[in-house]
């Protein structure tokens, strides 16, 4: 058995019109001079394929890793099915700006379309600023030729479930849910392997050259659901000391720590690998091999489908951290 140990990756910074500030203070790293919108934490996807930063697999891809150590790395069944593609992908998300109102096409639509997965998101807010919004879902229910009037007459926003977060709201949004992130908003993202986006509304803004951006109005009347759900939005209040279930879907379970004494974190049972990010405060990792890391608020690891457990160890009173697998 590979003792890979817990594997530690190189964010990718994405520099966006809409991004922020608050990514690199967040993560405690130099301040960054570009408005960054997202850190990659984790990703397969061509052209932004994460590469581990540290330890004796330093400067490996994770393509690479999953092609030599394949389910000891992923877990047998998410191998099968997955094969050399990591699954998920892993974000902080800043925006300093309104994003566009968008959906994403599930699975069926997208592998027809574009040859890839769906996609599918969580999002846990992290520090949301005051007047701060997020759009998820549709308030009542439309069709697509009103939605397109909507559209027409700039009151598209009006139709959209609107929400003032705080720190701790859960937003579930599986493909086919119109949604928009408003400026403001520090947010954990958890995904599906996919970048495929149809941008339904932009208010008509212009870049610097005066050009609006293009709109994918047509692709995204065959993805959107058009039904109104109760299920737009959850507060998650955290349980001291016991792990408690922010999502089980067929794409991913995510889960929610916050302790203050060791914890003992099960992996391997699952038969899948683990991704553990630091959300708040800062404490050690101890895994059934012997291998030891530090973890702190911003960082995320990959612990290994073939590790039996993992310890946490807390070094400040407010260390919480949020977990992603596959069942």
């Amino acid at each position: 058995m590979s003792n890979l140990g817990p594997l530690r990756f190189k964010p990718y910074f994405k520099t966006v019109l809409w991004g922020g500030s608050r990514i690199a203070s967040f993560k405690g790293v130099p301040p960054l001079n570009e408005p960054v919108g997202e850190s990659w934490e984790i990703s397969g996807l061509d052209g932004f394929v994460s590469v581990v930063s540290e330890g004796k697999y330093a400067g490996m891809t994770i393509e690479e890793l999953i092609a030599n150590f394949g389910g000891e790395l992923l877990g047998r069944k998410v191998h099968r099915i997955y094969g050399n593609t990591f699954p998920l992908l892993i974000k902080f998300i800043d925006a300093s700006k309104d994003l566009s109102i968008q959906v994403h096409p599930d699975d069926t639509l997208a592998r027809e379309r574009h040859g890839c997965w769906g996609k599918t998101e969580l999002w846990y807010t992290l520090d949301p600023e005051p007047g701060a919004y997020i759009y998820s879902g549709l308030q009542a229910s439309t069709t697509p030729e009103q939605l397109q009037k909507h559209i027409e007459n700039n009151t598209f926003s009006d139709v959209l479930a609107k929400f003032t977060p705080n720190r701790g709201d859960l937003f579930y949004l599986p493909a086919g849910r119109i949604h928009s992130i408003g400026a403001g908003n520090l947010i954990l993202e958890i995904q599906q392997t996919s970048d495929i986006t149809y941008r339904v509304y932009d208010y008509n803004r212009t870049d610097l050259n005066g050009r609006k951006r293009e709109l994918h109005i047509d692709l995204a009347l065959d993805a959107i659901d058009f039904r109104v759900h109760e299920d737009y939005m959850r507060h998650i209040d955290p349980i001291v000391n016991r792990e408690i279930v922010l999502k089980e879907c067929p794409f991913f379970t995510a889960t929610l720590l916050s302790i203050d004494c060791r914890f003992r974190l099960q992996v391997s049972r699952y038969n899948s690998f683990r991704i553990i990010i630091a959300t708040r405060g800062y404490g050690a990792i101890t895994d059934s091999f012997g291998n030891e890391t530090s973890l702190r608020q911003g960082e995320t690891l990959l612990i290994p489908a073939n590790t039996r457990w993992v310890d946490i160890i807390p070094h400040s009173d407010d260390l919480e951290i949020v977990t992603a697998y596959i069942q």
